[in-house]
């Protein structure tokens, strides 16, 4: 199945905003119903594919005579055209085909990947791997518009392996995490990597974008589960990780990870996995301050006993509800979290493994967040918000179906610089987008750990304004510019991106890019993949 070609996910999930919502929207924040409806799929306006014949050839003949194999036609071009961020959601609902590919090949095989490669190479065309369709940094529109292909990878979509010994699995890149998860659970294990994006994602856009999944304060980022990986490149294969730790040079594992499809197409991914949890155990707990929650978050992330779940919402999107996205707008009629607790900031606490180990840790972490002025508020908001954990992006619709502009924003940052971080983007949010009319609501929680520090999540909504996209993009640029001057990472893990490319260049300096570019020259001198995305366009060659 694939996603909703203008929104998210499965579209008989959709759901109408609360009158209370509607009506917060209206009053506090001057929304308005949008005048022009969203263009239909069968109304657009989609160009005529730009692909030669001879180009046409190749690429028929690097995928073989299997049916469906390469796409040219206009609805699977257009399901294959950016991926979910609010700009490009706006961009498609106006019915901007700017970025559409000029054909979509789906690839059976790593061999089949090189011959992709190598056709795109020899006719002038960018590929750009698709895996689940799930960017939002503009990872999925390359700088070379009209003359690129997109690499579907879901018929890769195989477990290859799995080795209960050394408890490890390899994957292909085009499975699902759903289907990923069930695979492994029929042999009794899990890879335990659960981002909001967990329904659509896939295992090869995890080790592509570095992804962190929101059980990371137990399993751990996807980066840390990866043990090797297969990349094929236009000029040939890298396989990487024969061994679980190696002091035989850089781990070229690192260079594959985050590199977003610039320095080749990942076709196969050996990662760790771990026993299923015996059990499943969330709770919510109730702190009178961001400040103070985040002093508890800290305590447990450096000393223990380390929850496998741990996030933490500042007032303003505890008092929303957002922390558990099925029950926003229950706190505006009984001013209360949406779990009857009274206001304050929500920390979400889970706990999964065996019932021994499970009662264990909730003990001594309870013992810890009671110390720190926590106060325990039940089961209740921890098991909404795992009901509900997937639920967000389709109220990021919802709204903007209702004419608001709603998008989100991540950093992190070391312990010490998270405060002002936190107010720092915070304040150039508000200020951007009230000093251009549109007062904004910005929601803000906790939701990775580490003994070093923690991310900050934004979100973000206030009225679309005349230009919403360009609306958002000014906003945008003055958070980025915030989070730098911070001390923040221009991403934890949504990627780099078209969105982020220039701060991510401030951020590792000249010589970084410079370095990095070396790397893209060798692998793919042609500069044929995703070009535009993560890095700049390449200098000249030597």
């Amino acid at each position: 199945m694939d996603m909703l070609w203008n929104g998210w996910g499965d579209p008989a999930r959709a759901t109408p905003l609360p009158d209370t919502v509607t009506g917060l929207l209206r009053d506090l924040l001057g929304v308005k119903p949008c005048e022009t409806p969203a263009v239909r799929l069968a109304d657009l306006d989609v160009p005529a594919p730009p692909l030669a014949e001879a180009a046409h050839r190749a690429l028929r003949a690097a995928v073989g005579d299997r049916a469906d194999s390469l796409r040219t036609d206009a609805e699977s071009r257009i399901r294959h055209t950016r991926g979910k961020s609010t700009p490009d959601l706006l961009r498609m609902r106006a019915g901007d085909t700017a970025d559409v590919p000029a054909a979509v090949v789906l690839p059976d095989g790593h061999d089949e990947v090189l011959a992709v490669l190598a056709a795109c190479a020899a006719h002038g065309l960018a590929a750009v791997p698709f895996g689940g369709g799930t960017s939002v940094v503009g990872g999925l529109a390359p700088a070379r518009r009209g003359g690129f292909v997109a690499l579907d990878l879901r018929r890769m979509n195989r477990l290859l392996d799995l080795d209960p010994v050394s408890r490890t699995a390899t994957l292909q890149p085009g499975l699902r995490a759903p289907e990923a998860e069930a695979l492994l659970a029929e042999q009794g294990w899990t890879l335990g990597h659960f981002p909001q994006s967990y329904e659509w994602a896939t295992i090869g856009g995890f080790a592509a974008t570095r992804s962190s999944g929101q059980a990371s304060a137990g399993y751990g980022r996807f980066d840390e589960m990866v043990l090797g990986l297969t990349l094929a490149t236009p000029e040939g294969t890298l396989d990487t990780g024969r061994a679980p730790r190696s002091a035989a040079g850089p781990d070229l594992r690192q260079l594959v990870l985050g590199s977003e499809g610039a320095f080749g197409v990942i076709t196969a991914v050996t990662v760790r996995i771990r026993p299923a949890p015996e059990v499943r155990r969330y709770e919510g707990w109730r702190f009178t301050s961001f400040a103070e929650g985040t002093a508890a978050l800290r305590r447990l992330a450096q000393d223990g006993p380390r929850p496998t779940v741990l996030r933490l919402s500042d007032e303003t999107e505890t008092l929303i509800g957002l922390a558990q996205p099925d029950a926003v707008g229950a706190s505006l009629s009984d001013g209360s979290d949406g779990s009857g607790a009274s206001a304050g900031c929500l920390a979400v606490v889970g706990f999964e493994g065996t019932e021994e180990d499970t009662a264990h840790r909730r003990a001594g972490a309870a013992a810890v967040l009671r110390e720190a002025g926590g106060t325990f508020a039940g089961e209740e908001p921890g098991e909404r918000w795992a009901h509900g954990r997937y639920s967000a992006p389709y109220l990021r619709d919802a709204l903007l179906d209702a004419g608001a502009l709603a998008e989100t924003l991540e950093t992190a940052a070391f312990w010490s610089r998270l405060p002002g971080l936190y107010t720092a983007v915070r304040d150039a949010l508000t200020a951007t987008l009230t000093d251009a009319g549109t007062p904004p609501l910005v929601m803000c929680h906790v939701s990775h750990v580490y003994e070093n520090g923690a991310s900050l999540y934004f979100t973000v909504v206030s009225a679309q304004g005349e230009d919403p996209v360009g609306h958002w993009t000014r906003a945008k640029h003055a958070a980025s510019d915030a989070i730098l001057a911070a001390g923040g990472t221009i991403t934890h893990h949504h990627a780099v991106g078209t969105d982020h490319r220039d701060w991510y260049v401030r951020e590792v300096g000249p010589l970084g890019v410079e370095a990095l570019h070396a790397v893209k020259r060798r692998l793919d001198p042609a500069g044929v993949l995703n070009p535009g995305v993560l890095l700049p366009g390449d200098p000249p060659r030597p």
